[in-house]
């Protein structure tokens, strides 16, 4: 739910998942054939491994940080893991990225640019569930255009401050 403002979007579990299912569609529609996901941690794990089951393709991930400061709100450097996992051999062939957002696209830009220079993909594209007003990057594949670009709520970030004791003491234990 978009705040009456359009500073901020609120995302249940269940809004979060149908949205990737669209998401899987929209490339399901575009007929394009992959042959890896690669989905960028953090954000783009939950959507990555939800693709890879409906897709049945394999996932590898790529680890990168930009958000440190103010409890993750700030963008800050520009980190992009020098390994890539993978269940099998390399990342190669055609290559769907997926992250959850393209907010600034500085990210995606980046590990695009990466990847390109490998020279084992012959083809590269990007699935995102929400792009920003503000993203200089528009991936192939995306559910929602953000003109405001509001601060996303996703469901899961309780976790980002939830500590082992304060969940010890939500179950009792």
């Amino acid at each position: 739910m978009l705040s009456e403002d359009g500073k901020h979007l609120y995302v249940s579990w269940d809004e979060y998942h149908a949205l990737i299912e669209k998401l899987a569609l929209k490339v399901y529609a575009s007929g394009w054939e992959f042959d890896q996901i690669l989905c960028l941690a953090r954000g783009g794990v939950r959507p990555g491994d939800i693709l890879s089951r409906i897709f049945d393709k394999p996932l590898a991930i790529m680890s990168t940080s930009s958000y440190r400061d103010n409890a993750g709100t700030v963008q800050g450097r520009l980190d992009i893991a020098r390994y890539i996992t993978l269940p099998r051999g390399e990342l190669e062939g055609r290559v769907l990225l997926v992250d959850d957002l393209a907010d600034s696209g500085e990210t995606l830009k980046a590990v695009e640019n990466h990847l390109r220079g490998s020279g084992k993909i012959t083809e590269l594209r990007s699935a995102v569930i929400w792009v920003k007003g503000i993203s200089t990057y528009l991936p192939e594949y995306y559910v929602e255009m953000l003109p405001t670009s509001p601060w996303i709520h996703q469901p899961f970030e309780e976790y980002d401050t939830l500590r082992p004791a304060k969940l010890a003491e939500r179950w009792k234990i």
